[in-house]
């Protein structure tokens, strides 16, 4: 019984030391971005190899320390998972380097026999129907067989469970009889003449130690493939958020232009002169944060073109503090909020007015401020203008994508006085500017 009870704790230990190593190695930035592929090079299975052999040669080194420790001993798990991950070069290569601690004890049988675990595991990968049925195993034999018999599209896929069931359970009792039959490797089984239900119970763990890794690393595979897909998603909507603003932006330019042409051409010739060097700007490859100078000088740019239209109605101040315009924000957020103090709130002002851009620096914050002294917004508009329209709604959305809850933007505005924009957001450090 004192055996018995010792045989059924270390089973109990060699899952926990499985699920152990397979946390450990999930946690690892480079060995999840292995986990990703499903076709690698020779290099990168080399390097998968190694990753897997280092860990799991320890386990087998652990068992050579004594009898007490021979629940750590992980080393045919360990290479039958190379196998299955990495194919026939990272499983063989993986059974040969778990080995090596073994064989300087003296156990020459463990190579031959992890060897051709991994090997084993590289032929069940090729028997696969689809990569990701690999990721899909499930220990418990009496749900493959269920769906053999009730899923009749996919016997290949549950027909491969049941083999790969088999094959595990096959290299665990090879194992045991080698080291029943050879005395170069000490088996786990206790006493001499195990009972029965031992052999079930060590084919169980073995299972469970190659199906725990497999799903702990299933879903860093899928933690990582959301984040990605979130990356991709975020990119997307801040590609279709701008591809908003620069027709609308240079539509309305054009008019501008076209509305001097035969009554100025040379200051019309003027403005597509400028307008050019502001498309430059938006036809070059676009990132998603710029330095405040330049977001500055391509609003001056811009409102070149507009004073040419209004004259001398149209008047602009830069009170921009010095020490932020090195700082980083998003890549054209003053241009739509500009051109809206034009368009809704000076253009129908007979008189003209002012805009004035404001910044400064608090603390961690960026504090920018777009003000007209223009018409003003109604109090019924103002309450829903973040979610409606092109320009305002725009940036909007678009600080909400980079920033999350870490911005603020709010409008002031009162009739026959001006409106006031202003934006708060955390300050940004280059090397985070050019990750997004």
């Amino acid at each position: 019984m004192p055996d018995l009870n010792q045989f059924l704790v270390s089973l109990l230990v060699r899952l926990g030391i499985m699920a152990a190593i397979a946390s450990v190695l999930a946690r690892t930035s480079r060995f999840k971005s292995m986990l990703m592929l499903e076709s690698r090079t020779l290099n990168q299975r080399l390097a998968l190899s190694f990753w897997l052999s280092s860990v799991f040669a320890a386990s087998v080194a652990t068992r050579q320390g004594g009898r007490t420790y021979q629940a750590a001993d992980l080393g045919l798990e360990g290479s039958l998972l190379a196998g299955l991950l990495g194919g026939y070069v990272t499983g063989l290569l993986s059974g040969v380097l778990i080995s090596l601690p073994a064989m300087f004890g003296g156990e020459l049988l463990t190579l031959p026999l992890l060897a051709g675990v991994g090997v084993l595991g590289g032929l069940l990968r090729d028997l696969a129907p689809e990569p990701e049925e690999v990721w899909r195993f499930s220990p418990f034999f009496d749900l493959s067989i269920y769906r053999f018999f009730t899923e009749r599209r996919n016997h290949r896929k549950t027909a491969f469970h049941m083999t790969l069931l088999a094959a595990i359970c096959t290299a665990e009792l090879l194992r045991q009889g080698v080291g029943q039959f050879s005395n170069t490797f000490r088996p786990l089984l206790p006493g001499p003449h195990p009972h029965p239900l031992a052999y079930v119970a060590l084919g169980a763990t073995t299972l469970f130690a190659v199906a725990i890794p497999l799903k702990i690393w299933n879903s860093a595979r899928t933690e990582k493939k959301l984040e990605e897909q979130g990356r991709l998603l975020v990119e997307a909507r801040l590609a279709a958020l701008t591809s908003q603003i620069n027709p609308h932006f240079l539509f309305n330019t054009l008019n501008s232009v076209s509305s001097l042409i035969r009554t100025d051409p040379n200051q019309a010739r003027l403005m597509v002169f400028t307008l050019s060097k502001v498309l430059r700007r938006l036809l070059r490859k676009h990132e998603n944060f710029s330095a405040l100078r330049d977001e500055l000088s391509f609003i001056e740019d811009y409102l070149s073109i507009e004073v040419a239209r209004f004259g001398d109605k149209l008047r602009f101040q830069n009170d921009a503090s010095e020490d932020t315009l090195d700082m980083l924000v998003p890549s054209m957020l003053l241009q739509p909020l500009v051109e809206n103090s034009i368009k809704h709130g000076l253009s129908n002002k007979v008189e003209g007015g002012t805009i004035r851009i404001r910044t400064h620096r608090n603390e961690s914050k960026l504090h920018l401020a777009v003000e007209d002294d223009g018409v003003g917004i109604p109090e019924a508009k103002l309450a829903t203008l973040l979610e409606h329209g092109i320009g305002v709604s725009n940036v909007n959305e678009r600080l909400k994508v980079l920033f999350g809850n870490q911005y603020r933007m709010w409008i002031d505005s009162q009739p026959d006085k001006g409106t006031c924009v202003q934006i708060e957001i955390p300050e940004l450090q280059t090397d985070l500017a050019a990750a997004s």
